[in-house]
Order: C-alpha cells, then sequence, then structure tokens
C-alpha cells in the first residue's frame, strides 16, 4: 500500500495552483461580460419604424436610376391626396432636376439616398460624409431646402454609417414593411407585401422606377387607407426631441430622468 504524504509545501503550491485558476476564470468571465456589453452598447441601429400611437404609415419612393414613372406617380399621388417622401440620389437630381423641382411643388419631402449610390459600409468616414453632403447641396439648389433624412443605398449600414449621418444632423431612416416591388411582383402582390406587415408608425418602402408600382400604387393606397391608417411624409411620422432606437430599429422617445423619477 502507497501512502500520500502531502507536505506544507505541497500544500501552498496546490492551493496557489486553485488561487490562479480561480482568477483566470473571474478574469476570463469578467472580459466576455464587458465585450457583450460593449459590442450592445456601441451598436447604432438606424430608424426602421416608429414608435406611435397614432394610426399612420409613412411611403417612401426610392429614386436611383430612370425617371419615367414620376410624373404618373405623382398623380396618383395627387388624386387620392397623399403626400409621401423621395430618397433622391444625387446623380438622379443632377439628370431630371425639373422632377426633383415638381416632386417639392407638390408637397412631397425631397430626401437624400447618397450622391452616387454605392456601398456606404465600406466606405471611408470622410467619404461617407461627402457622399452625403454632395447630395444635400444639390437638392438644397433646386428646393432652397436642404434634406433632414438619408437612406442608405441597398440599405448598406454599419456604425461609422450612423454616426455620420447623425454627425450631419441628419435622420438615419431604413423601413420595416418592404414592397418588394423591385423584383416586379404583380400587383397585387406588391399590394400583399405591404397590406400583411404594416402597422402604426411602419415606413414602407418602394422604387421610383420599379415595373408595376405605378399600377399597383392605387390599389396600395386604396388598401391602406381601408384599414384605417393615413399616410404620410416620414417627417411627420417621426418622434420630436430626444429618441433612441432598439434592437429592432424602433424609434422610441428617450425619457428625462425627471420623467423617471416621478414615475417611481
Amino acid at each position: 500500500m502507497h501512502l500520500l504524504i502531502i507536505t506544507k509545501r505541497n500544500l501552498i503550491s496546490i492551493g496557489f495552483c486553485l488561487l490562479i485558476g480561480v482568477l483566470a476564470g473571474a478574469i476570463a468571465i469578467t472580459s466576455t461580460v464587458k465585450a457583450v456589453q460593449t459590442a450592445t452598447a456601441q451598436r447604432e441601429i438606424p430608424i426602421y419604424y416608429v414608435d406611435t400611437t397614432k394610426k399612420q404609415v409613412a411611403l417612401s419612393f426610392d429614386a436611383a436610376w430612370g425617371n419615367e414613372q414620376t410624373d404618373g406617380l405623382l398623380d396618383i399621388l395627387d388624386k387620392y391626396k397623399v403626400k409621401t417622401t423621395f430618397f433622391l440620389v444625387g446623380d438622379w437630381v443632377r439628370n431630371y432636376p425639373d422632377s426633383v423641382k415638381k416632386i417639392a411643388e407638390h408637397g412631397h419631402d425631397v430626401e437624400n439616398h447618397s450622391n452616387t449610390h454605392p456601398h456606404m459600409s465600406q466606405m471611408s468616414t470622410s467619404g461617407m460624409v461627402g457622399e452625403i453632403q454632395t447630395c444635400n447641396e444639390e437638392i438644397k439648389k433646386l428646393t432652397g431646402k436642404a434634406p433632414t433624412l438619408f437612406r442608405a443605398p441597398y440599405g448598406d449600414y454599419n456604425n461609422d454609417v450612423v454616426k455620420s449621418v447623425n454627425g450631419c444632423d441628419m435622420y438615419c431612416v431604413q423601413w420595416d414593411v418592404d414592397s418588394l416591388d423591385w423584383k416586379d411582383p404583380t400587383p397585387e402582390q406588391i399590394t400583399k407585401n405591404i397590406t400583411g406587415k404594416i402597422k402604426s408608425g411602419s415606413i414602407i418602402l418602394m422604387h421610383n422606377g420599379a415595373k408595376n408600382t405605378p399600377e399597383a400604387l392605387p390599389m396600395v393606397i386604396e388598401a391602406i387607407k381601408a384599414e384605417g391608417y393615413e399616410i404620410v411624409p416620414i417627417s411627420k411620422i417621426l418622434l420630436k426631441g430626444e429618441y433612441y432606437t432598439d434592437v429592432q430599429g424602433k424609434m422610441c422617445p428617450k425619457k428625462s430622468e425627471t420623467t423617471t423619477a416621478a414615475a417611481t
């Protein structure tokens, strides 16, 4: 039979090893928690939809190429007395200045969709700001008003894109309802893609240039109104004052410390 003899030196060594193990584990856990907290705190999310009790939705059109449909879309919107938001690319603005003026004259918001329609997340910060500011300047020259909203081409963004937009004192806006008109579905399917997903505060994406959008638009407007929603420009649906976006991109009002204290 073998006897295990533990000396004082052995006990000290074992204790030291256990202490090192516990410290290493604690450091690892702390680092992981901090990494998760940092990642969550630093993530910048654009506005996808708005936290509101008003039964309103915002209809928007992206315009990057082609201009055959603009007059027809404006006529339909006039007929239904609906005001919307057009996000225009700087190149489109330069190619069709009269249409830009007409969109503004008909009471629609004229907003920024970049200058050349690049993948913004692949650019430097200075490049992003240049894309935003150049388009702003082009639109302001024609309408007398600088855009306050920006929508990234392809919906492509990262933290730097959102920060660059906010740094230009603008709102970075996406959408929570995609008509998918760019895939050329039937007008009926476009309508279904929208009405099956809208809720109060929704932002709807359509395009100036998709094949079946003009035919679908009256159906879309009638279906939205039939559900009791008012259609407004995005600028009319955004919250006033300080806000934050949650993990789903919902624009929520920031509660002041005074309000929070009073509530408790």
